[in-house]
């Protein structure tokens, strides 16, 4: 509707990832540079989080297309499932058999590392939005790893999600997968000049004649209402170009931006956009930060029982501190 108005020859910021369209900021190229090294490196398993909206899918599909020839992969990124139909997934990546035996299921996938070994070639998981996976199936693919022989080293484990997934990897249960996670990389947004020349490249992309349709305010307020989120600077800018071509503005400004934003804010929602935000400390945490809060107010009260005449014979902080330390700060006073 409004790319003729703009000079365009397609709409630039489809939500739909386009492989040929693919915008690498420093944070996803170093992304992108890990997750080919935790393939070469054979470090077995890797875990890679980023927030909603930040571009793993886009990340894992640049992976993918990279990927040579000698490497079979098994990509799943709905990991709604139950056991048997997990085995079976990926036992069709594969090209394994199965008939709901997981004993069977599992020797095939014993042969299948053994012969990659002998061919020198590569087995790639890769489990996508892993946060979701319960803590049963995240056991079953650690155990997984169990059925490559010593020195073979050719299978290769990538867990990919939102933070959520280190609060999930934190389970008691799942210690023996956190001692054999090899590599970590959390995928941040886009800084505000990231932005700038993400909204720069997907207006030339989609044929853009002159780069100046939005203005440097208006980049700026994307930038501060998305907070990098790329998923959402696609939104706002789409949404900001229909208003702009409605109203007749050839130059998107802060102000179109401002009203695209409003336009766009679900009723209730905090912020004016659905942006991911810091999770919350959990409950043993915000204990534990009490509890030292406690403890640094109850050595307070007894430092200065110590220093006052008249409780200084009782000495409470005598009988904690060692001896040595309690005359030092009796001389210190």
């Amino acid at each position: 509707m409004y790319t003729k108005y703009y000079g365009l020859t397609k709409k630039p910021f489809a939500l739909t990832p386009d492989p040929a369209a693919v915008f690498m900021s420093e944070t996803h190229q170093e992304g992108l540079a890990i997750l080919k090294y935790g393939i070469l490196s054979k470090k077995c398993f890797l875990v890679l989080t980023a927030d909603v909206g930040s571009g793993k899918t886009t990340l894992l599909q640049a992976l993918v297309n990279s990927l040579e020839q000698n490497v079979h992969l098994c990509l799943l990124n709905n990991p709604i499932l139950r056991r048997d139909e997990f085995f079976s997934y990926i036992a069709a990546k594969l090209g394994l058999r199965w008939d709901g035996n997981k004993a069977l299921f599992l020797i095939e996938f014993g042969n299948l590392l053994r012969e990659c070994y002998a061919k020198n070639e590569r087995v790639l998981l890769i489990f996508d939005e892993a946060h979701v996976f319960p803590v049963d199936l995240l056991e079953e693919i650690r155990l997984l790893s169990n059925l490559e022989e010593k020195g073979q080293d050719v299978l290769s484990i990538f867990l990919v999600g939102q933070p959520e997934l280190n609060e999930r990897m934190s389970d008691d249960r799942l210690l023996p997968l956190r001692q054999r996670i090899g590599i970590r990389f959390h995928l941040h947004r886009f800084t505000l000049d990231e932005t700038r020349q993400y909204i720069l490249f997907r207006l030339r992309h989609a044929g853009a004649r002159h780069l100046n349709i939005f203005s440097e305010e208006a980049i700026a307020e994307v930038h501060r209402v998305s907070q990098g989120t790329p998923r959402l600077i696609n939104i706002i800018c789409d949404h900001a170009l229909l208003s702009g071509f409605a109203e007749g503005k050839p130059v998107i400004d802060a102000g179109l931006v401002r009203e695209s934003v409003d336009d766009l804010h679900f009723p209730g929602e905090e912020h004016p956009l659905p942006v991911a935000v810091p999770a919350a400390p959990s409950t043993l945490a915000r204990l534990a930060k009490l509890g030292g809060i406690a403890v640094l107010a109850i050595l307070a009260i007894l430092v200065v029982m110590e220093m006052l005449p008249a409780t200084r014979g009782i000495s409470l902080l005598g009988r904690i501190l060692p001896e040595s330390l309690s005359q030092y700060l009796h001389l210190s006073w």
